[in-house]
């Protein structure tokens, strides 16, 4: 049986980083799935873009790469470490956003998505990995909200179009139109509204990586 330590050697050798694990409950369990320990995968920052930006996935020209070589990377690990795999991106879809703030100080932020501790805005969850034993787990880390702290809160402000009202809703429509126009040719860099977030700001996207998700988005 494998050690978390031994997992999350794993894990980084594989390109992913190790986004927290924990025991989940039954209520954390879609019908037909068993397991006594989930381990998270994703990126952190900047940091793993390298190993998505060299593969085949990223250079053959084929849609969602990114999907793609998750599932190979994922399903690697998973069958190396004795594990299911799962994805946030495939049928029947599994509960990550929970399962996020369960294994990680992660809490919704005033634009919604999730905010860490550390790196902000700029971190993203790739896969699971299920597994029937219930391994020993690290010390939790229960840090309070980024957001909490944050006064101003200029990533409600940054938005052209006012797509994030503070309460975690998201106008979509409005953003992808925007984003379709020429004005909306400075947030193809990267989300104003995520960029303006102080927390985390060394760890913002470098060009490829945003100009690489901010396409995915918008759909061209």
């Amino acid at each position: 049986m494998k050690t978390i330590p031994e997992i999350r050697a794993a894990v980084e050798a594989a390109g992913l980083a190790f986004r927290g694990v924990f025991h989940p409950d039954t209520e954390d369990l879609p019908t037909g799935l068993s397991a006594q320990t989930i381990v998270m995968l994703g990126f952190l920052g900047s940091g793993h873009w390298e190993s998505f930006a060299v593969s085949p996935e990223y250079r053959d020209g084929r849609a969602h790469p990114l999907d793609r070589w998750s599932y190979r990377v994922v399903s690697g690990l998973a069958r190396d470490l004795g594990a299911a795999p799962l994805f946030p991106f495939t049928a029947p879809f599994m509960p990550f956003i929970r399962w996020a703030q369960k294994a990680e100080p992660v809490y919704p932020s005033a634009m919604g998505m999730l905010i860490h501790p550390d790196y902000g805005l700029w971190h993203s969850w790739r896969g699971a990995l299920a597994f029937k034993e219930k391994l020993d787990l690290p010390p939790r880390d229960d840090r309070p909200r980024a957001c909490d702290s944050c006064v101003e809160k200029p990533c409600l402000s940054a938005c052209p179009v006012s797509a994030f009202d503070g309460t975690g809703a998201f106008n979509v429509s409005a953003c992808g139109a925007h984003l379709r126009r020429l004005a909306g040719a400075s947030c193809m860099s990267g989300c104003l509204s995520r960029r303006a977030c102080p927390i985390g700001a060394e760890y913002r996207y470098g060009p490829d990586q945003a100009a690489f998700h901010m396409r995915s988005f918008r759909g061209g």
